[in-house]
């Protein structure tokens, strides 16, 4: 299963904290998914190159999620699927994607959500970089407001390849996933 973290309607449609909503509803596009409104979200039920997939917006607020993705496990159970959620990431450089598969909240209140009612950390992310504020604005204002007209170039050249990140983590697993997606930085002598 497969969750876009992001907030509902229109007013928060192009916002930095609906980057993971951005991200999966252009996967679903390419892997010609279609989307089933239900009361907790948006579902669509598809595979990607023979692997089984369910797509999951949630239809409630971003620090409530974790409510919506408990939810729909506890409907697929017994067959309890892998879990992969799809976010935003203030501390990551605007375009930058990093995969995870362990880890707390990171101040991010959706996958705070997402931790505390699913229960463990043990799940795959795809973190897209959103940067932080350059002039110490709110952090709350900074991730619920829309993006700049001039990053807007920049994040929709990083959708393809964020689902390409996602479409290997899915296909191939996440050891392949964060050695062909994560880019090392020169500083760091890598």
């Amino acid at each position: 299963m497969v969750v876009g973290l992001g907030n509902p309607g229109e007013p928060y449609k192009h916002t930095r904290h609906n980057l993971g909503w951005m991200v999966l509803e252009q996967a679903a596009d390419r892997w010609n998914i279609a989307w089933g409104k239900q009361v907790r979200g948006f579902l669509g039920k598809g595979d990607v190159k023979g692997h089984p997939v369910l797509l999951l917006l949630p239809l409630t607020w971003m620090n409530q999620t974790g409510v919506v993705v408990r939810t729909v496990l506890q409907d697929l159970s017994p067959v309890s699927p892998d879990l992969i959620v799809v976010h935003d990431d203030l501390d990551l450089s605007l375009g930058t994607i990093k995969i995870k598969t362990r880890g707390g909240a990171g101040g991010h209140n959706g996958l705070r959500s997402v931790l505390s009612c699913v229960g463990t950390e043990e799940f795959s992310r795809v973190k897209v970089g959103i940067g932080r504020p350059q002039n110490n604005d709110n952090l709350a204002n900074f991730v619920l407001s829309p993006f700049l007209s001039e990053e807007w170039e920049e994040i929709i050249s990083i959708l393809p390849k964020a689902i390409d990140s996602l479409e290997c983590l899915i296909c191939e697993g996440p050891d392949i996933a964060m050695n062909r997606f994560h880019v090392r930085s020169p500083e760091m002598g890598l």
